[in-house]
């Protein structure tokens, strides 16, 4: 999947529990999450490319799925052999958060057999952990974010984190896990 938005130049950042095993404890999943920045033009390329790597996604799927408005609805990915699943959030017009997270994203060596690839940055998947949680009050969430915090709370933008905490509406939960991970051993600058 990278290699075929690398070769279609796609902007993009890895994100979910592969970003996680970077910046907190790591987790199993079964998919890889993917944000891309997906201009209407670079579709037939990246549908082209991942056609060359077994994936079949149509370019009209790919724009249907960056029109929809109901949500944020991921263009979901298979390996036609293997039977890996990507997840691919699209930017849209007007989502600065995904915006912000795709300038702020981070490139880091996961080594063999990912290589050199961008990463959510840990605030960001902090900030996306927390509306997940906020939506679907899924426990691993709240775990995932305590990982981060106590494996980089210093290291944290907290001014970015506060600020789009603020932006989202998610102050409640946020002050909960931030005492948590306080009372866990988490330090914050």
């Amino acid at each position: 999947m990278i290699d075929a938005l690398e070769a279609a130049q796609v902007d993009y950042l890895l994100g979910g529990s592969l970003a996680l095993a970077a910046w907190g404890e790591p987790r199993s999943t079964l998919d890889v999450d993917l944000v891309v920045n997906l201009p209407v033009d670079q579709m037939p390329p990246l549908s082209e490319e991942l056609a060359r790597r077994g994936i079949l996604v149509p370019a009209d799927l790919m724009l249907d799925l960056w029109m929809e408005d109901r949500g944020d609805v991921a263009l979901v990915a298979y390996h036609t052999v293997a039977g890996f699943k990507a997840k691919l959030f699209m930017l849209r017009p007007g989502d600065a958060l995904r915006a912000s997270a795709l300038a702020r994203r981070r490139r880091m060596d996961l080594e063999s057999p990912l290589g050199v690839v961008n990463l959510h940055s840990p605030e960001d998947l902090i900030l996306y952990k927390l509306k997940y949680y906020d939506i679907g009050e899924q426990t691993k969430h709240v775990r995932d974010i305590l990982g981060i915090l106590l494996a980089r709370g210093p290291e944290l933008d907290w001014d970015y984190l506060d600020y789009w905490v603020r932006q989202l509406q998610l102050a409640k939960v946020w002050q909960y896990i931030v005492s948590e991970a306080r009372r866990l051993g988490a330090k914050r600058p």
